[in-house]
């Protein structure tokens, strides 16, 4: 447990260590590409979320998704990418092969759908590649060039707020 303490104690010094660096983020009117990282401890709807963002225009395969679960079980199979606590190692670094990949990827939308801050999360999306990120207005302001206040419960509102919003300044 005490050990615990100490390894999110590196990753939000790590995390406000890369807050500090300032990102040139550029939103491009065509959409093509979309990063979705979501929080499954707190939002059990991931498929429904994908099918709104699909109905918006954007193709099944334009998506990509990976998803956090506090009780991440190594042996369970999940359908989507899914990762823990263990998939950072004590130097902040992520031992995922899958997550790294999709923090390297130049995502034309980074949708960060989770609404608790969690030290995790916040760190891959500072650390996502993505030209446009989007998220929750509960989450520190300097991590999304965008914020939404809805609930995390109300993706289709979401969805349809946000593909309105980008529309908008095209």
């Amino acid at each position: 447990m005490f050990l615990n303490y100490i390894k999110e104690f590196f990753v939000k010094k790590s995390l406000k260590n890369s807050l500090h660096i300032a990102k040139n983020e550029v939103f491009t009117s065509n959409i093509q590409t979309i990063g979705l990282l979501i929080d499954e401890s707190e939002f059990h709807y991931s498929k429904e979320l994908i099918k709104e963002l699909t109905l918006q225009g954007i193709t099944p395969e334009g998506i990509k998704v990976v998803a956090y679960r506090d009780k991440f079980k190594q042996k369970e199979t999940y359908s989507i990418p899914t990762f823990g606590k263990k998939s950072i190692n004590w130097k902040a670094e992520i031992t995922e092969d899958f997550l790294n990949e999709f923090i390297e990827t130049e995502f034309d939308l980074l949708i960060s759908y989770y609404d608790i801050e969690k030290s995790i999360l916040m760190m891959i999306t500072s650390k996502s590649k993505a030209k446009f990120k989007v998220g929750f207005s509960s989450i520190d302001k300097s991590l999304n060039r965008w914020m939404m206040n809805t609930t995390i419960e109300d993706y289709k509102l979401f969805a349809t707020e946000l593909f309105k919003y980008l529309k908008s300044i095209k």
